[in-house]
């Protein structure tokens, strides 16, 4: 990110203007083309640039490696305690951005809701545990608000937010509680009940917690165990 935002500012290049194309970006900033893509979704995320189909990607705002928005971390002394301080930024994110989409959501944003909705699904049932499949139904209901602001929190918060579906989490059973409620939420959104919509996703995160203080102690539990 800071090498793109460094490229950027050298190139003197000003909002309106088209960015080099992928394969430029790859010869410039010597990375591969995942690596390029990945930055440029991000600096999607956050309102830097944006991508016209047929067109390319076009820049929205100055920006240098002084200014752009780095992921946040989180010091905690243990994954648990990091996990449960993701929770409580959730709780107020989620909830809102849940209840503005009910209200705000489109007949489109309805439709992709529901697409990864069914692509979560899917995944959960056939291996238990669909961590970026989540992700990305969460991700359109923050769409669905029409606040651009809730997507950039995300992408600021995301890698956190992502270190749910790392070890010890990755456990097939873990989130299998909250699974039917992402549906309820959906259902909600289509609706166009806020209320209810804020609630399912209070519902969500609560499982989640508990999921999470639960898990914590059966890890505790297993090295207690394998250092005996």
């Amino acid at each position: 990110m800071k090498a793109l935002a460094d490229y950027i500012a050298q190139s003197n290049l000003r909002p309106g203007e088209r960015l080099p194309t992928e394969r430029e970006l790859m010869q410039s900033l010597a990375v591969g083309r995942s690596t390029v893509r990945e930055v440029i979704r991000q600096f999607q995320a956050l309102g830097v640039v944006e991508s016209r189909k047929g067109s390319g990607t076009y820049l929205l705002r100055g920006i240098s490696s002084d200014t752009i928005h780095m992921p946040l971390s989180i010091d905690a002394g243990t994954l648990r305690e990091g996990l449960l301080a993701t929770l409580d930024i959730r709780r107020g994110l989620e909830a809102e951005a849940g209840a503005l989409a009910a209200l705000r959501r489109t007949q489109a944003d309805l439709d992709i809701i529901e697409e990864k909705l069914e692509a979560m699904e899917k995944v959960h049932l056939a291996e238990g545990t669909s961590g970026k499949y989540d992700l990305a139904f969460h991700l359109s209901v923050y769409d669905a608000s029409h606040n651009p602001m809730f997507g950039q929190l995300l992408e600021q918060m995301r890698e956190a937010f992502e270190r749910f579906w790392t070890k010890p989490f990755d456990r097939p059973d873990f989130a299998g509680r909250s699974f039917p409620f992402h549906r309820t939420l959906f259902e909600a959104i289509a609706a166009q009940d806020p209320e209810r919509a804020r609630r399912e996703t209070l519902t969500i995160l609560e499982i989640v917690e508990e999921d999470i203080r639960e898990m914590s102690q059966d890890t505790a539990r297993h090295s207690d165990k394998v250092e005996t």
